[in-house]
């Protein structure tokens, strides 16, 4: 299984799966990270802690912990 956080910078993958239960499941759905959508990763952060994504025409920073319950292909 990979998730997003074990995408690479540059990499376009497509959500799979969210993981997850309740607010944190649907905090992430409603940042538009649902079933079917591609996520284009474009920059970590130094410390690598947030990763920079572009999902739906519009940039968007995740925490690790987040982007590891989201499930890509």
């Amino acid at each position: 299984m990979k998730t997003l956080r074990d995408a690479k910078v540059g990499e376009t993958v497509k959500v799979v799966k969210l993981h997850g239960e309740g607010a944190v499941k649907r905090r992430i759905m409603d940042m538009g990270i649902t079933r079917g959508v591609e996520v284009y990763v474009r920059k970590l952060a130094p410390l690598g802690d947030p990763v920079e994504v572009n999902v739906r025409n519009y940039e968007l920073s995740i925490r690790k912990a987040d982007a590891e319950m989201i499930e890509v292909e």
